[in-house]
Parts: C-alpha cells; sequence; structure tokens
C-alpha cells in the first residue's frame, strides 16, 4: 500500500552550539504551499521510507508517553510538546562527546489516517555565502564561512525518529555518541525511552553475513549458500510481506540439519528472533545481484538468476585448494 503523509503542524527549535545559543520557537512553521511545506515532505518521504528504520515502542516509564496522551488529550499544546522534545534532545546532545549543533523539526503528521508526531534532526554544515559591509570606502562584499546551513533537499538526515500518537509504537534512526564513558543512542535511549528492534536491512545483511559464515564453518561455498538466501528472500516478498529469518535458514540449509542448528543458534545471539516486515522493494533491490570480491582485489557481480545456472558460471575447487570462477557463454565484453 502507497504511504500518503500529510502535514498537520511543523515547527522548527534551534540547537547551537557553536553560539551556546539556544533558541525555542513559540510559534508554528507557516506551511501552505511555500517553501518550508516542500522542505518539510521531501524529508519525511524519504525518511519514513527509510529501510534503515528500527522499529520499536515506547516504554511504560516513558516521559514522553505521558507527554504524548497530554497532547493527544488537548492538555498540552504541540507548542508546548515540541519544546519538551528539543529541550530534552539538548541536554541530551550537551552531555555528548558530539556537541553538534542542529535544527529540530517537530511535525504532527498524518500516515494513512493515523497521527505520528515526526521528529527529524537536522545537523547544521559548514558552508560558504557572501557578507555585504558598508564602510567608510564604500560596499565590500566578501566571502564567510556560515555555520547554521541545514541540509539540502538531496541530502539524506542523519537522526530522526517517527512516534505513532495512538498506539506508542517507534520507528527511527540514531547515530551512537558518548555520554559519560558509555555509548547510546540518545534519540530512542534517552529523549523517547522506548525499546526497538532490528530493522529491514539490518535484518537482511545479517541473515546473509550468519549464512555466509555457516556456510563457511562447514566448507560449503559461502557465495552459493548466499546466493540461496537472497533468491528466497526474493521469493518470500512475492507471497508475504513478512520474512522469518528461522524459517530462512531451515530453508538455505536443508540439505543439514547440522547447518540449520548453527544459523538457529546465531540467528538467536544475533537477535533475530522475530518476524520482520520486509518491504517488497528493498528485497529485490538487494536480492538482484550479489557482489563477490577475492583476495586478490577482483571485484565481480553477479546477477542472483545466473549463479545456481552453471551455463553462466561455475565454481570448480581445485586440488591445491584454490578456486576458479568461470564466466561462461559471454557474448560481448563492455569496458566500464
Amino acid at each position: 500500500m502507497e504511504t500518503m503523509i500529510g502535514i498537520n503542524r511543523a515547527i522548527l527549535h534551534i540547537l547551537d552550539f557553536n553560539s551556546n545559543l539556544t533558541v525555542f520557537s513559540e510559534q508554528e512553521l507557516e506551511l501552505g504551499s511555500g517553501s518550508a511545506a516542500a522542505y518539510l515532505m521531501k524529508h519525511l518521504e524519504r525518511s519514513f521510507t527509510d529501510s534503515a528504520l528500527k522499529p520499536g515502542t515506547l516504554n511504560q516509564t516513558s516521559a514522553m508517553k505521558a507527554e504524548l496522551a497530554a497532547y493527544a488529550a488537548g492538555e498540552i499544546s504541540f507548542v508546548q510538546l515540541s519544546t519538551q522534545i528539543a529541550g530534552a534532545l539538548y541536554q541530551a546532545i550537551a552531555q555528548s562527546d558530539k556537541m553538534v549543533s542542529a535544527d529540530v523539526l517537530v511535525c504532527d503528521i498524518s500516515v494513512n489516517g493515523e497521527q505520528v508526531v515526526a521528529i527529524l534532526k537536522c545537523n547544521n554544515r559548514v558552508g560558504f555565502t557572501h557578507q555585504v559591509a558598508q564602510g567608510e570606502a564604500g560596499i565590500s562584499n566578501s566571502i564567510i564561512h556560515h555555520y547554521a546551513i541545514l541540509p539540502s533537499l538531496a541530502h539524506k538526515l542523519d537522526e530522526y525518529a517517527f512516534v505513532w500518537v495512538a498506539s506508542g509504537e517507534i520507528r527511527f534512526v540514531d547515530k551512537k555518541c558518548s555520554i559519560g564513558g558509555n555509548d547510546v543512542y540518545i534519540l530512542p535511549e534517552i529523549v523517547l525511552d522506548c525499546s526497538s528492534r532490528v530493522s529491514q536491512k539490518d535484518t537482511i545483511a545479517m541473515v546473509t553475513s550468519i549464512t555466509r559464515k555457516v556456510a563457511e564453518s562447514h566448507g560449503e561455498n559461502p557465495a552459493m549458500a548466499v546466493s540461496r538466501a537472497k533468491t528466497l528472500i526474493m521469493e518470500n516478498a512475492e507471497v508475504s510481506e513478512y520474512l522469518d529469518p528461522k524459517e530462512l535458514g531451515s530453508a538455505v540449509f536443508a540439505a543439514s540439519p547440522l547447518m540449520q542448528q548453527q544459523y538457529l543458534q546465531e540467528a538467536a545471539q544475533a537477535g533475530l528472533d522475530e518476524v520482520v516486515k520486509i518491504d517488497r522493494n528493498l528485497a529485490v533491490r538487494t536480492g538482484r545481484t550479489q557482489k563477490l570480491k577475492t583476495d586478490t582485489g577482483i571485484e565481480i557481480t553477479i546477477p542472483i538468476d545466473y549463479f545456481q545456472n552453471t551455463e553462466y558460471v561455475e565454481f570448480i575447487n581445485n586440488p591445491n585448494g584454490t578456486l576458479s570462477i568461470a564466466l561462461k557463454n559471454i557474448g560481448k565484453l563492455v569496458d566500464k
């Protein structure tokens, strides 16, 4: 189903650690059809469809859970809710080892009819701009550093979160930083206080990594095992939007109960013990090809459809213990 996003309210707060200036806005952004609305919608759509989003749920002890309930009941305003979010974010960043200045966009949006609060942390970037000065000798134009450049429309944001008001469901992307010597994710662990699970993107990466490890430990060609896993992920995406990593491992190593057992143990240790929702486009995109790199530095990208077909690709185990790859039925070579 296509995701429909509508912006109901939005506000911008400034967390400037370069000049030690924090400005909490008391007025919402004017949206309409102006540049602010276009900027917001572009980043909201890109962020909401990010396959790296990790799902989670607000903990019962979360202060954000109580604040969202108060907002939903009309006990606090959108401006008050957003200020509390930006304030908590400021306090956490101020204690971290990465005091990066940022503009924080808090939005009340509708996602397929459900009310969601979006938090977009727009880390400031250093850029160059012109400066016009009027002096005794006349007008002087110069080039200066500007320390508060917002990410462009083409630039992906680094940290953001979406919170479903009614259910407390969370989806977020964040980067670790150090606070008091501990590595933490500020948005989910401090500002929101929520649980988290593995993202779609990480699920596929971990499944392929575990598959490779199990195959190697049992002397099986890891490239062939990974290609089976990717093929099964794509086939599963054609009939279901959910993937069971444990069932996948059983299918990949169907001929070896011992390898199945090791896969399940590795998956459990990695936290892959739940069914995960996988976007079909992601499954197809990640499973369309497989990249190989030899210890001699040669890199090859092979379509998965050809991987299992010895008429096009053949892996040969040499008597001296090395491996050869034969590429067959090539009609033309193109230099890229």
